[in-house]
């Protein structure tokens, strides 16, 4: 199931890439086999999974309570049924050192994935990182990639407007002093997490001058003013997790209180178009399914 180097390797190069184009580049992510094999049909040019996705699926709460080989094995077996790049989010690095950062991103690349989501939230503390240590955090995911020779791509996240002591602008502003210095250490973007509104967006893309992630939400701007902005990539999130399991609630509603299936069989796919899902397919070297989302 593991891919080849060179697949890896290739993927990687092709995942950069898709970060130098000037339309944002729009990342579903997944949670299992079937959801990022259907994000690859429709034609997205990479996936990301979703930890709370996966994690949530295997019956793990989201953060790092799942065991970190299980994480793996899920992302092996997405990455193994895939022909477009996958990037995993590896929450916090499954340690607070640099060195369990270094082992678990390297344990990502042997699994097929090329990109990695790192935060800089703790979540045995609940509280930031300190940002010397989260720079060396960074680095050593880095590092791990070179060593492992794959040029990997790093999202680094912070939570800080969330998590960051004082008001609304202290905690905006300590974004940006981190992303800015994530920059510097080498992460390919920055991610600032719970970043909606258009100013503070464009402020936020100004200030760090680098590439910029920001995940689907309430409120989000459509695509094309997030490209205006200077947005450069943009992550569902956990967003189609709760969107397939507010479907069920629906249908099972409707069931239950009308005794109707209107919600269970409208739009729904065949029992062969599921079953494909699961099946291994091949490609030629070096070419994939997907295609770009433009604005």
């Amino acid at each position: 199931m593991t891919l080849p180097r060179n697949t890896v390797i290739e993927r990687a190069r092709r995942f950069r890439a898709l970060h130098a184009d000037r339309a944002p580049l729009v990342l579903p992510n997944a949670w299992d086999v079937p959801s990022a094999r259907t994000f690859e049909d429709a034609g997205f040019s990479a996936v990301a999974t979703s930890s709370a996705g996966i994690m949530v699926s295997r019956g793990y709460p989201d953060g790092e309570r799942m065991p970190l080989p299980e994480l793996v094995e899920a992302v092996e077996r997405i990455a193994s049924r895939l022909r477009v790049p996958l990037s995993a989010d590896v929450v916090a690095g499954y340690g607070t050192t640099p060195a369990a950062v270094g082992r678990t991103v390297r344990r990502m690349l042997q699994a097929g994935a090329v990109g990695v989501n790192l935060e800089d939230h703790n979540p045995a503390s609940g509280k930031l990182f300190p940002l010397e240590v989260q720079l060396q955090r960074i680095r050593a995911g880095l590092r791990a990639g070179e060593e492992y020779g794959v040029p990997l791509v790093l999202n680094a996240r912070t939570d800080a407007l969330k998590h960051a002591p004082g008001g609304e602008s202290a905690r905006f502003e300590e974004a940006i002093r981190r992303a800015e210095a994530y920059r510097d250490a080498g992460a390919d973007c920055v991610y600032p997490m719970g970043l909606t509104e258009r100013s503070a967006i464009r402020d936020f893309v100004q200030a760090v001058r680098c590439p910029v992630n920001v995940m689907v939400r309430q409120g989000l701007p459509p695509l094309r003013e997030l490209a205006r902005l200077g947005v450069k990539r943009v992550s569902f999130g956990p967003s189609a997790s709760y969107a397939t399991f507010g479907l069920l609630q629906r249908a099972s509603r409707e069931v239950l209180t009308r005794g109707t299936f209107r919600t269970l069989v409208e739009g729904a796919i065949t029992f062969d178009e599921l079953n494909l899902l699961a099946e291994p397919r091949r490609s030629p070297p070096g070419r994939g399914t997907g295609r770009r989302v433009t604005s």
